[in-house]
């Protein structure tokens, strides 16, 4: 009976640690503000772990984690080890939320609904796919503790990346662009975890 009563705890445990349903959230808008960023006082190029990063803008957020993609082998994960999907304004209501599929793979953020519950353009321009480059240990150990449902907020800068063979990967900086290109490459100096 105590073999069983182990096993049923360790299931239960099991469970918990790795269901990634996420933070369950009632309905109405979590995150009322958009993202922020501005070009004023951009600090020089600076050297990081072997690429050459380009601050393009200073870049802060407060956002609901719709999704997150751990990545651990493409070339990118050099830098950003993980992926957040974060929604905003009416992306960030779970009543919308609960209407909308959201996946995450190959470094692509992707939806789809069978009845719109707020307009196409909006899910569009009030979520976005973030590659978070972490500036320390602190950071890094911050961002991969992220969940579906957390809320987040970071600042940091918008970047370019640049390896010494050439290979380039560059933030998109607008919120209201779609498809290749369009999702924010971030080095992340700050990440907390809201309650």
């Amino acid at each position: 009976m105590k073999k069983i009563l182990g096993i049923v705890f360790l299931l239960a445990v099991s469970f918990v640690f790795f269901n990634s349903n996420g933070t369950a959230r009632p309905p109405g808008v979590i995150v009322a503000e958009s993202p922020v960023q501005h070009e004023n006082a951009l600090p020089s190029a600076f050297d990081f772990n072997g690429y050459r990063l380009t601050p393009l803008a200073h870049f802060e957020m407060t956002g609901l984690v719709l999704s997150r993609k751990r990545y651990h082998t493409d070339r990118e994960s050099d830098l950003a080890p993980v992926d957040l999907a974060l929604g905003w304004g009416r992306m960030s209501d779970a009543a919308v939320l609960e209407r909308i599929k959201i996946t995450q793979s190959g470094r692509w953020y992707r939806w789809r609904t069978d009845n719109f519950p707020i307009p196409r353009r909006e899910i569009e321009t009030s979520s976005a796919n973030m590659h978070l480059i972490p500036a320390d240990s602190h950071v890094r150990k911050g961002m991969l503790a992220a969940r579906k449902g957390d809320v987040v907020r970071f600042s940091g800068y918008l970047v370019r990346a640049d390896a010494p063979d050439g290979w380039r990967w560059i933030s998109s900086l607008t919120r209201t662009d779609t498809g290749d290109g369009a999702c924010e490459v971030v080095y992340v100096k700050e990440f907390f975890r809201l309650p």
